[in-house]
């Protein structure tokens, strides 16, 4: 399929510098009216009209190249027509159903079976959002092992309800919440541009992995044997850090000697994102547990699943419900979705494309003074911003800089990392080559113009 037909021609095109008339009245509404804590348009401030493919459109008519892709939810591209129509179909017949079968919900089913690894043959729906899958696993966790203590990772994300909340790292998000879930223990991830040991990556020897197995190897190390261990297999919201392949194989030896559930979140990462169809499959792996959200909704409709192994298939009738775990118009989407990725190799281009896309940045990062480190794997990209390459310190002001000069230029990024001073390209999947250099362009204009003003 040519993905140029998805998106609006002419784009990147600003007509007004954002925001623009119309979006100002917009966002003046916002505010007014809606809670203070509305994050998105502080740091791209505009109000939006409509999107296709990977561009979008705003109130007053600019056109902008999409990298952020509704946090990366967008992986079939905005509008998709063959999404929509599926979807559209469905909601002439039936939109709500609890967890009633219906035609819908067994094509998803089967089509999330087809991509699975065969030892992952039970599936759950449970809420619309991917906080709701990573409660669906802990609590389908716990019931089995009958054990309460949680194994997470520095720089995770894994949302914002309280359990899911609690097994995040970032301390902004929860420290005025507190006390969450107890019992839940952070250990560093694979982040080797900022080793927790100190440790060179060609040397190292996975040291951060061992260490997990002496947390739990040892009876003094404070934490008792868990329920699971949760982890992203590419860490998205921590700043697109990518561990070696050789990391979650070690993790998944770890799990299997101390008799620990794995759960791999890859609500961001997976459905095609990394070049392959799940980012697990990239170490060779098969978890216990995988939480999937946000692109299986095919448009961006809520829905959100676990798939686990047939030993773990013990919960009661009732044991975890909910009134909207049965959005058949979401079933339609995603199996269409899923269809549309296979049908058009959809992981194989967003390799190619990041293959492209990474080196180009690689360039970058070599003839910037602010750029430390520029990584990623498939069309989930992260460029690291220090004041210092030698010191590492972060330089958060310079990430937010460069997200808004982009946004004046017609580019929409993201902003993450521990510090929260990574650029983070996450585009629908049906980004074409053309529109991916023009907004790397974008991009390194941004970055130049930024460094030029220090």
């Amino acid at each position: 399929m040519d993905f140029r037909d998805l998106s609006f021609p002419g784009a990147p095109l600003i007509k007004v510098s954002p925001p623009g008339p119309a979006s100002r009245d917009l966002l003046r509404f916002q505010s007014a009216h809606e809670g203070s804590a509305v994050s998105y348009p502080k740091g791209m401030p505009m109000a939006l009209r409509r999107a296709r493919g990977a561009t979008v459109e705003d109130m007053d008519g600019n056109l902008y190249i999409d990298f952020f892709g509704g946090a990366g939810v967008m992986n079939v591209g905005h509008a998709n027509p063959e999404i929509l129509k599926a979807a559209q179909d469905q909601l002439a017949e039936l939109s709500h159903a609890l967890d009633f079968p219906n035609p819908s919900r067994k094509s998803l089913v089967e089509s999330l079976l087809s991509l699975l690894p065969k030892e992952l043959s039970r599936l759950y729906f449970g809420g619309p959002t991917g906080s709701d899958a990573v409660e669906s696993a802990l609590k389908l966790a716990k019931y089995n092992t009958k054990r309460y203590p949680l194994v997470a990772f520095e720089g995770s994300y894994h949302g914002m309800t309280a359990a899911a909340l609690s097994l995040s790292s970032g301390v902004p998000f929860k420290e005025e919440f507190l006390p969450l879930l107890p019992e839940v223990h952070f250990v560093p991830y694979a982040y080797c541009y900022r080793c927790a040991f100190d440790k060179a990556p060609e040397a190292c020897d996975v040291f951060c992995a061992r260490y997990l197995d002496h947390k739990l190897s040892d009876p003094h190390s404070g934490i008792a044997k868990p329920a699971a261990i949760i982890i992203e297999a590419i860490q998205g919201e921590g700043g697109t850090i990518v561990p070696p392949e050789a990391y979650l194989q070690e993790i998944r030896e770890i799990c299997d000697k101390h008799h620990v559930i794995m759960i791999v979140d890859e609500i961001q990462a997976g459905f095609c994102r990394t070049g392959k169809m799940f980012a697990f499959e990239h170490a060779g792996i098969v978890p216990d547990i995988v939480t999937m959200s946000k692109a299986l909704g095919g448009i961006g409709l809520p829905i959100s699943c676990i798939a686990f192994k047939e030993a773990l298939n013990t919960l009661p009738q009732g044991k975890h419900i909910g009134t909207f775990r049965g959005n058949v118009a979401a079933y339609a989407a995603g199996a269409a979705a899923i269809r549309f990725m296979r049908q058009n190799s959809l992981a194989e281009h967003a390799r190619l494309l990041g293959v492209e896309m990474l080196s180009l940045l690689k360039e970058l990062e070599k003839d910037s003074k602010t750029i430390g480190e520029a990584r990623g794997k498939g069309l989930m990209l992260g460029i690291e911003f220090v004041k210092d390459k030698e010191t590492k310190e972060p330089a958060p002001e310079m990430a937010a800089q460069v997200r808004r000069l982009c946004h004046q230029k017609g580019l929409l990024i993201e902003i993450g990392g521990h510090d929260f001073n990574v650029a983070r390209f996450i585009p629908p999947l049906v980004l074409t080559k053309e529109l991916a250099r023009t907004g790397v362009e974008i991009f390194a204009d941004s970055v130049k113009e930024m460094e030029k003003a220090l």
